[in-house]
């Protein structure tokens, strides 16, 4: 797991205080309530009293480790001390064999005769099973060679485009048609393009009509030219700017036991951030600077910085080792770590292998 390196003042505390830390911190991630230092006292060894304990919590409170959400109530920990907690405490416990199994029962099964995509779907909703958060998945624009490219004219300016790659994955997409354009046209279109594209990647199909424009020009007309142009845009993203697919389940997991507005207005930004689908290729970047699972607490994660978020999230990758895509957990910060991290490893592990 890659995490960034907690902040060394912070080693400094004594044993005592690691102690009373950590149970603060285990008591938020159990049941998300604060905890006062009576409560402490009575989980801790009998020589500590009360006002021992409210010391030691004054003391990690000036080191910005604790807070206290009310006048007079318990503490919680901080953006800062969860960091600290999974940085320095943090264990991780291994998934037992029947866990894996369940895993791979459920990936596999749906591997079987589906779409590459219904399979990233499976494992997004078993991701949300799994944690109190939505199971989150990136997938990639594939970049595998393709197979056939086909319109289907549903109206007289709107042609469903068809796309199928060697691998037998099929894509659909609506896109507008020239104004005026003809079936003949579409059909030129169709053949041209598929004179073009076969064999190749989408990127390299992109580039080789690029290079052929003049050629273009000489063997087509105006309004199936522009066609063609369509027809590769549509999967490039040039025209929506979105070089990937977010697949994401289990957002009602986000409201159970939510009750403050404060709250509410917390997942209202994480909803709309994830439905624009606005820079979601960062996703990428942040799984793809570690080679492993990497944890992004609260404003540590840029893309969902406004809701608050805990956010768990691993790279899987192609037959060429390449990332292609990201998956994970997104939730409140009081995630269950040590079981959620395993978790998505092996989930990215096990959706590599199947890629190859």
């Amino acid at each position: 797991m890659n995490k960034p390196l907690a902040d060394p003042t912070l080693q400094t505390l004594d044993a005592r205080s690691r102690d009373i830390f950590r149970r603060i911190v285990d008591s938020y991630l159990l049941d998300g309530e604060p905890v006062g230092s009576r409560s402490l006292s009575r989980m801790l060894p009998a020589t500590l009293s009360p006002a021992t304990v409210r010391n030691v919590m004054s003391d990690l409170e000036q080191l910005g480790l604790i807070y206290a959400p009310h006048i007079s109530a318990g503490r919680l920990p901080t953006q800062r001390g969860l960091r600290f907690f999974v940085d320095a405490f943090l264990e991780l416990g291994d998934l037992t064999e029947e866990e894996r199994r369940s895993i791979d029962t459920q990936l596999k099964a749906s591997g079987q005769g589906v779409s590459v995509e219904q399979m990233l779907t499976e494992a997004s909703q078993m991701l949300s099973g799994v944690s109190r958060g939505a199971g989150l998945v990136l997938a990639a624009k594939s970049e595998v060679p393709l197979k056939h490219i086909e319109f289907i004219q549903l109206e007289p300016q709107r042609a469903l485009a068809v796309l199928v790659s060697q691998n037998g994955d099929v894509e659909n997409r609506v896109l507008e048609l020239p104004a005026g354009v003809t079936t003949s046209q579409i059909q030129e279109a169709s053949n041209f393009l598929n004179a073009h594209i076969r064999g190749r990647t989408l990127a390299e199909a992109r580039s080789d009509i690029a290079r052929v424009k003049e050629e273009i020009k000489a063997a087509l007309d105006t309004l199936s030219q522009q066609l063609v142009e369509k027809g590769l845009a549509v999967w490039a993203g040039a025209e929506s700017g979105l070089p990937a697919r977010l697949i994401v389940r289990g957002r009602a997991n986000l409201l159970e036991n939510v009750t403050a507005q404060a709250d509410l207005d917390l997942l209202r930004h994480l909803f709309e951030d994830m439905e624009t689908q606005d820079g979601m290729i960062q996703l990428l970047d942040l799984a793809e600077a570690g080679s492993g699972v990497r944890i992004f607490i609260g404003s540590e994660n840029k893309l969902f910085s406004l809701s608050g978020s805990s956010l768990v999230v691993a790279p899987y990758r192609d037959k060429d080792a390449r990332v292609v895509g990201a998956l994970g957990v997104i939730g409140p910060t009081r995630l269950n770590y040590a079981r959620i991290v395993p978790m998505v490893d092996y989930t990215a592990q096990l959706i590599s292998k199947m890629l190859r």
